[in-house]
């Protein structure tokens, strides 16, 4: 399996998002090369959701639900937590009803 750099990989799951016209932005940009990523999805109800990179029982990247769905600044809350602790994170914000993220394509897994 090939891994891509995480700024290759958010290029990449940014346009995927717009194609079904699902607003994101980049809250933080992180390391180019291997910094970590948190997803958080706004449901635009004032809740929003964490989502972040980790292993399934088989050991294959997939991704989590790790906090949510809570109000929105204590998700704001948590993102300034691990931001503080980790100048590399990379923050993708999704503003969504529907709370649509894509993560569980499999082109966005690893």
């Amino acid at each position: 399996m090939i891994r891509l750099t995480t700024g290759l990989w958010i290029s990449a799951y940014r346009r995927r998002l717009q194609s079904e016209g699902i607003h994101v932005h980049i809250m933080h940009r992180g390391n180019d090369t291997a910094g970590d990523v948190i997803v958080k999805v706004a449901t635009m109800d004032g809740q929003a959701m964490l989502w972040e990179r980790g292993w399934d029982d088989a050991g294959n990247p997939a991704w989590a639900l790790t906090v949510g769905p809570v109000a929105e600044g204590e998700a704001d809350e948590t993102v300034g937590k691990r931001r503080a602790r980790d100048r590399d994170l990379w923050v993708v914000e999704i503003e969504d009803p529907r709370g649509r993220h894509l993560l569980e394509d499999d082109a966005f897994r690893g």
